[in-house]
């Protein structure tokens, strides 16, 4: 992270041993953070209300005086009603897009990032401390700097800074937690402990006992994270749509690995339908960035140019499609904020808009001329179309002029209708009407496709209402989930499901070059086919077990291409590897950890809300860390002259076709008559 000048003058240098411990930042004072503190003084009057609703809900159950129903009646109204403001409030804040862009961004459409969820203080060194004494029968005083550093990154993990230091925080955290599981929670015992997160949403609490709900919570923080990074990034740079397309991949790899790892965690911000809803989103966000770097150095004012961005643009326009669709249905859209369901639907029309004003200008601004290629524009054509309009072919289209000036001025026809539409919906929306760089853009637009209209326009022609055929989508570059490497690794194996011996040291002496065994997996790798006279098998080495370390490289997060890479060159002398087996075992059932969920129109769990921050007095001193049983497992972090371009929000005047425009259109762009886009 940057460097931080404390108010106490403390500077912090984003190192371990520093005031703070790198990736985090909780006295920022940025519009993120007071956005954040905002978030978790909502949640605290949200869980105060739901306190008071449940128990006039109780009162009303069991009273039979009429008098005090009444009056428990209008109490029971007064707090839905505050419940309803501050779910109104939080619901702001979730639309609250600009404080996460970038602050050079001024002229690029608007992307949409999500909050980071909000947890309550824990302190675990008491339970620990006995658990040690109890079940390790070490003295758990000894492990007092280890269990306060444990505690003290989960607190720097509750204001992770907004780049790769504050992902590889929450990382680091994370795979803590399977150790963590492994150690201390027993199936057969409660810990005491409560994991309590709110849902991001609806600002309702969730505890839980076991590490389920934090481990989710943290890799739902993740996303939200990788999300907040590609909205900062500066998309008026190649490196920097690079980073925005790159971060809404991961975040939507994360939601996904979070979908598929924890399917039934209780917060409704984590249900299956609102996290294929998220990824849909952050795939969509990541579309748009990559057709922002194929216009970003100009667009060829070409015909099959024109049509390639045509077909780009509509490919942004149809999976902006499927979000809003998938926002829409029930129960998502009763947790949506209005303000995503509607800058995805303004995505939906601004998008399809802009691809079939690049087909018209296409037909009506170039001519097929002696030295084009026919037979190719007559393929790009046809790739175009779904189907075309009766009695028409491609090379009728594009020999015949009238033929050719009719279709195009039927696309730019549906770009006007498409971006009136656009800005009708814009104004249905109280917070997208604050977007002021979102207005300009869509007017822009609109003034443009106006203007190509009026340049073809034919008084004298009589009008033809013909319908524009839609335009197939097509990419040539499609976003596509990326799994982080914070979140790949062994989790399958080194799991609290899965109990392993200690790490066996096996020395290797090939003969011939060959080790006597063959690996398999993505990671860890697991030893097959082992020859039992080779000199691995003699030292002890078994079929099934995984490979955790090569030499004093770890091994645990490295795939099969990695370890045989560090297996190749072994000289004479041979290595030292260590290896796992997995241990058979049937354990009993685990007891049923409580999991304590709010639900709106019902009564709120009143073990939940009578568990308060103020009981817990966390430890936030740093530590000299020193080996010990907690440390084992941990993973070691390692165009031509004549181009188009997209008109800007600014006030730089007109800019000639051969200079590169970075961004979309907006107000000032009106009257750039030498710039399609």
């Amino acid at each position: 992270m940057t460097d931080t000048l404390l108010p106490n003058g403390i500077k912090d240098s984003g190192g371990d041993s520093s005031y703070f411990r790198k990736g985090c930042n909780p006295f920022a004072q940025t519009g993120r953070s007071k956005l954040q503190n905002k978030r978790a003084s909502l949640n605290q009057q949200i869980i105060k209300q739901m306190r008071m609703r449940a128990g006039a809900e109780n009162l009303l159950k069991a009273t039979s005086n009429n008098k005090v129903k009444e009056m428990v009646l209008l109490e029971l109204s007064y707090v839905n009603s505050n419940l309803q403001l501050l779910m109104g409030q939080l619901e702001g804040l979730n639309s609250s897009v600009e404080v996460y862009q970038s602050t050079q961004e001024t002229t690029n459409i608007p992307l949409i990032a999500l909050g980071l969820k909000e947890t309550k203080d824990l302190d675990f060194s008491t339970f620990f401390k006995d658990f040690i004494l109890e079940h390790y029968s070490e003295d758990g005083s000894s492990f007092e700097d280890e269990i306060a550093d444990l505690m003290d990154l989960r607190q720097a993990c509750r204001t992770p800074s907004r780049d790769e230091s504050g992902v590889e925080l929450l990382a680091k955290y994370f795979g803590h937690l399977p150790l963590m599981e492994s150690r201390f929670f027993s199936p057969s015992r409660q810990t005491g402990i409560f994991f309590t997160w709110y849902d991001s949403f609806t600002g309702v609490p969730v505890c839980q006992q076991n590490l389920s709900l934090e481990k989710a919570s943290i890799l739902f923080n993740m996303a939200a994270l990788y999300s907040q990074i590609g909205t900062r990034s500066d998309r008026q740079t190649i490196a920097g749509l690079e980073e925005a397309i790159s971060s809404f991949q991961k975040a939507a790899g994360v939601l996904n690995h979070l979908k598929e790892t924890f399917t039934h965690t209780p917060s409704y911000d984590m249900s299956p339908a609102m996290l294929s809803m998220l990824i849909r989103m952050m795939l969509a966000q990541a579309q748009e960035c990559l057709f922002e770097k194929t216009a970003l150095p100009g667009i060829r004012n070409q015909f099959n140019s024109l049509m390639k961005m045509a077909q780009e643009a509509a490919k942004v326009s149809e999976i902006y499609d499927q979000v809003h669709q998938s926002m829409i249905q029930t129960p998502i859209k009763d947790n949506v904020p209005f303000f995503w369901s509607t800058m995805s639907q303004v995505k939906t029309n601004h998008y399809r808009s802009m691809a079939h004003y690049f087909v018209a200008s296409a037909l009506l601004d170039h001519q097929l001329g002696l030295s084009d290629d026919e037979d190719q524009q007559e393929k790009t054509l046809s790739q175009v179309y779904d189907r075309l309009p009766e009695g028409c072919s491609p090379l009728d289209i594009l020999k015949k002029k009238d033929e050719r000036e009719r279709i195009g001025k039927a696309h730019i026809r549906r770009a006007i209708l498409g971006h009136e539409e656009a800005l009708r919906i814009f104004s249905l929306c109280q917070h997208l009407n604050n977007l002021d760089t979102l207005q300009d853009i869509l007017r822009a637009s609109h003034q443009r496709s106006l203007n190509k209209f009026s340049e073809n326009e034919d008084e004298e022609e009589f009008t033809d209402y013909m319908e524009a055929p839609d335009i197939i989508s097509k990419t040539e570059h499609k976003a596509e989930m990326e799994i982080p490497a914070a979140t790949k690794g062994p989790l399958s194996v080194f799991s609290a499901k899965q109990r392993w011996t200690a790490p066996r040291t096996i020395h290797l002496h090939p003969e011939d070059r060959d080790l006597g065994f063959t690996l398999k997996g993505e990671s860890p790798v697991q030893v097959v086919s082992l020859d039992p006279l080779s000199p691995a098998a003699t030292d002890g080495l078994k079929e099934g077990d995984y490979i955790v370390a090569v030499g004093d490289t770890d091994c645990k997060w490295l795939g099969v291409s990695d370890v045989m890479r560090l297996l190749k060159d072994v000289d004479e002398e041979g290595i030292e590897i260590q290896v796992i087996s997995i241990m058979d075992s049937n354990p009993s059932m685990p007891t049923k950890s409580a999991t304590f969920c709010g639900n709106l129109p019902k009564t709120y769990s009143m073990i939940c809300l009578a568990y308060d921050d103020d009981d817990k007095n966390s430890k936030s001193r740093k530590v000299t860390k020193k080996p010990s049983f907690l440390s084992w497992g941990l993973k070691n972090r390692l165009k031509s002259a004549s181009t188009l371009s997209l008109p800007t929000a600014d006030n730089s005047g007109t800019l000639p076709w051969n200079k590169p425009c970075p961004t979309f259109p907006s107000s000032s762009s009106y009257n750039n008559d030498s710039a399609l886009y």
